[in-house]
């Protein structure tokens, strides 16, 4: 049916006059009511008779109107609904993102971006851990627009651009031999039990390759789901672990544990913007990629 005639319909209904109605609207008395017959035709029943000069409602009519005033009530507020969505000022952008970024790197990039875009919404979702190189489940089925990530991610038709490179730092407890030195290699405690993350990791992954390029095999005395947990075992004194700096400046004490810088080459991780290609962004989310990629890197505040 014409969207057009109901709200012809209602207006006429309300006691409004065809006449009215096409200056209301800018088209043709005759325009009008064609369409007013139009739509008996596709009701098929008389919705309004002729009563002197105007028309009035048909039983039919009566009835109908009911539901023509809630349709259209449900269609203005979807269309109210889909131009907030396209309003670049008040959409709503989905951000998933590694659990070790939301601490740091997260709170300072939504807050840098609401202060200029107050009215924009952004959902955050954190991702569950992925195979390293890989985006997210979120990502890939469309529930978040972008994701941030602690890798370089790849795929068929995803795009990610880095946006810093985070030191990686050795975590020992407070009193360990070692939480007094300025920097350490890993070879420095190659003989000595690691707290590591649990498979699939990318953390875990890069631990690895970092100890075997420092030449040995590192001792897992504890595998851990995230960092919190990790730190929390280091400070317990059950082992060393090799964990993001998180934006802290190092050396430096952290949750009752010591952060170390690590000499050894390659002891970074790429931390990027990723999303998928020929899938077009509302207005708002790709405001916040484009505000992501051009200031992402920036301090906070």
């Amino acid at each position: 049916m014409d969207t057009d005639a109901l709200r012809w319909f209602q207006l006429v209904a309300d006691g409004y006059t065809v006449t009215e109605v096409s200056e209301v609207f800018g088209v043709s008395q005759p325009g009008v009511s064609r369409a007013l017959a139009r739509l008996e035709e596709q009701v098929g029943t008389p919705l309004l008779h002729r009563q002197g000069r105007v028309l009035r409602m048909t039983h039919a009519g009566s009835a109908f109107k009911r539901h023509v005033d809630g349709l259209v009530n449900e269609l203005d507020d979807g269309l109210a609904a889909v131009s907030e969505l396209v309003d670049p000022e008040s959409g709503v952008v989905g951000l998933a993102f590694a659990q070790s970024l939301g601490s740091w790197l997260v709170p300072g990039l939504v807050g840098r971006f609401r202060r200029e875009h107050p009215r924009v919404r952004v959902t955050l979702q954190r991702t569950a851990a992925t195979v390293p190189g890989r985006i997210s489940t979120q990502l890939a089925t469309r529930s978040a627009d972008l994701e941030l990530t602690a890798h370089r991610a790849a795929g068929v038709d995803v795009a990610w651009q880095q946006l810093l490179v985070e030191p990686l730092v050795l975590a020992v407890d407070v009193h360990h031999r070692l939480a007094g030195a300025d920097r350490v290699a890993l070879s420095d405690v190659a003989g000595e039990p690691f707290v590591i993350r649990r498979a699939p990791s990318g953390m875990r992954a890069q631990t690895l390759e970092l100890c075997r390029a420092a030449g040995f095999e590192p001792q897992e005395a504890v595998e851990a789901d995230d960092l919190p947990t990790v730190r929390g075992f280091v400070a317990a004194g059950l082992g060393v672990a090799v964990v993001p700096a998180q934006g802290l400046p190092v050396p430096t004490t952290f949750a009752r544990t010591r952060l170390l810088p690590l000499a050894d080459e390659g002891a970074q991780r790429e931390v990027g913007l990723a999303w998928v290609e020929g899938r077009p962004l509302l207005p708002s989310a790709e405001a916040f990629r484009r505000f992501v990629l051009t200031r992402g890197a920036a301090p906070a505040g």
